[in-house]
């Protein structure tokens, strides 16, 4: 077979199932994989909107087994091997990158061998989640790793800790020693608490905010904002310390304030290769990628150990053709406190 079954960016801001995209050809520093499962993210759709290209693939997460390793890869994979891992779909500059097709290419040195105690479907949630915690907490806001948790607990908000990356944050946070508050719709706070989550705010009450501020004695100087709209950074800007602080975030917002330092993060940066947005050109930044290779070694550990839980896979029918009907889910906010999974095999 040397055609397959893919979603591409058919023309602008429109996506779609094609049965005749070729396999994508190996790359030295690439894995070569057969897909089990894919799992859906927000900037999937956003790229279909705003950044993807005609041709491009689109899709971040996956899991599957290794066809093909490239010679130029570190790690030990071999063919047969499950793995899972992030990939940048809807790449402007790589067509062949991306997830939701039935073979597709991956970095090697950042996916990782699935741990024998998750399935396809639960490994197919982690890609972007495990890269955006360890970019934003870790290489950005300098949290002390899991691996040598800090003595004295420091109080961290995590906004958006239903999300798939905010639960992955919230496991991370706690493992590292830090008290841990977080910002959820009130049906979502049992599985925040589940987590680890010391203290859970309701994000639509106006009040909260001011009592996250007095809850900290106004000493939260550590925030991850895992939605980034405006609407978050605002609230984050008020629950902060009024002595300043650090605030970690995923999109462009921004806390205005002299003695806020806002800290960018783009998970696509871990790949370790050059990419677009529109007009602007995001070098490689080898730094990133190195950083990614050490942390999701930390997190397959975790993993393996029960320490850190996936995020709960709700998997629906359809293969491919269902991830269509779940972009307009995910697009209409219609998602909370899960993330959609698919089993590409069920591929019409």
């Amino acid at each position: 077979m040397t055609t397959q079954k893919a979603i591409v960016v058919t023309s602008p801001q429109q996506e779609s199932l094609v049965t005749d995209r070729p396999i994508p050809a190996l790359r030295d520093d690439y894995i070569l994989v057969k897909t089990v499962a894919v799992a859906l993210n927000p900037t999937d759709w956003k790229h279909i909107a705003f950044l993807a290209p005609p041709g491009a693939l689109i899709g971040c997460d996956y899991a599957g087994i290794v066809e093909e390793v490239g010679k130029a890869v570190k790690k030990p994979f071999k063919k047969g091997d499950r793995v899972c891992g992030f990939v940048h779909g809807g790449n402007a500059v790589q067509h062949e990158d991306g997830a939701f097709a039935e073979h597709i290419v991956a970095k090697g040195d950042v996916q990782i061998r699935i741990p024998d105690n998750l399935s396809f479907q639960e490994a197919a949630t982690l890609g972007v989640g495990i890269s955006t915690v360890g970019q934003g907490l870790y290489q950005s806001l300098k949290l002390a790793l899991p691996s040598e948790p800090i003595k004295e607990p420091e109080p961290i908000l995590i906004y958006g800790g239903s999300t798939a990356t905010g639960t992955l944050a919230i496991q991370f946070a706690k493992l590292s020693g830090y008290t841990v508050l977080t910002t959820c719709s009130p049906h979502n706070f049992d599985l925040v608490k589940r987590l680890g989550a010391d203290a859970v705010f309701d994000y639509k009450d106006p009040n909260s905010a001011a009592e996250i501020r007095k809850y900290t004695n106004n000493n939260l100087k550590l925030v991850f904002d895992t939605i980034s709209l405006k609407s978050s950074s605002e609230y984050c800007e008020q629950a902060i310390s009024t002595e300043g602080g650090d605030y970690g975030v995923l999109l462009s917002t921004s806390i205005e304030r002299e003695n806020v330092t806002t800290r960018h993060t783009l998970a696509y940066t871990i790949i370790g290769e050059e990419f677009s947005f529109g007009d602007t050109v995001f070098p490689a930044r080898a730094e990133d990628k190195a950083f990614a290779e050490k942390f999701w070694a930390i997190a397959e550990k975790l993993l393996a150990d029960g320490k850190v839980k996936v995020h709960q896979p709700k998997v629906n029918p359809g293969g491919l053709q269902g991830v269509l009907e779940g972009l307009k889910l995910l697009k209409e906010d219609k998602v909370s406190g899960e993330k959609l999974v698919y089993n590409v095999a069920e591929t019409p």
